[in-house]
């Protein structure tokens, strides 16, 4: 699936595109090792998000990778219940509904298959980010945020 907004494209990945070292890179500058996991469970085979209603999406500039988000059965949580994972956008694109985009398209996939998603993150921008998207905080040990997802929610889109 590939959906296009101006010039930005979404599509699934299947293959680790090449610049996903740069944006692991910039992550690991800033502090973040889940790119890095990414790339390593994505080599050993461990998570490939390649299970039934699991995706891996990009969000592409000009040909260049410049976010990437994955969905992913919540190991933590019951068959019907997703998680997001991975959810990185370069710093040169932030602020620009990149973003907001990818996620939007990650839960119109997740409501195909799962009744809630939820998420983890440790930083208060990725909070208030995730609150713009209309995720709730939650108190639990494995997440701190979820949203119900209905496929109606995205019909008229």
């Amino acid at each position: 699936m590939v959906t296009s907004t101006g010039d930005l494209t979404i599509r699934q990945i299947s293959a680790l595109p090449p610049e996903i070292q740069v944006l692991e890179a910039e992550g690991v500058a800033e502090g973040f090792r889940f790119l890095t996991r990414l790339v390593a469970d994505w080599k050993s085979g461990t998570n490939r998000f390649d299970q039934p209603g699991e995706c891996l999406f990009g969000a592409f500039r000009d040909g260049q990778l410049i976010a990437i988000g994955g969905l992913s059965y919540d190991p933590h949580a019951g068959p019907d219940i997703g998680r997001l994972r991975r959810v990185y956008v370069a710093r040169a694109s932030r602020g620009q509904n990149v973003g907001k985009t990818l996620v939007q398209h990650l839960l119109e996939q997740a409501a195909q298959r799962f009744r809630v998603v939820r998420l983890s993150t440790d930083t208060p921008e990725g909070a208030a980010f995730y609150l713009r998207c209309g995720f709730q905080p939650i108190h639990d040990d494995f997440a701190t945020h979820a949203k119900s997802v209905f496929a109606g929610d995205f019909l008229s889109k």
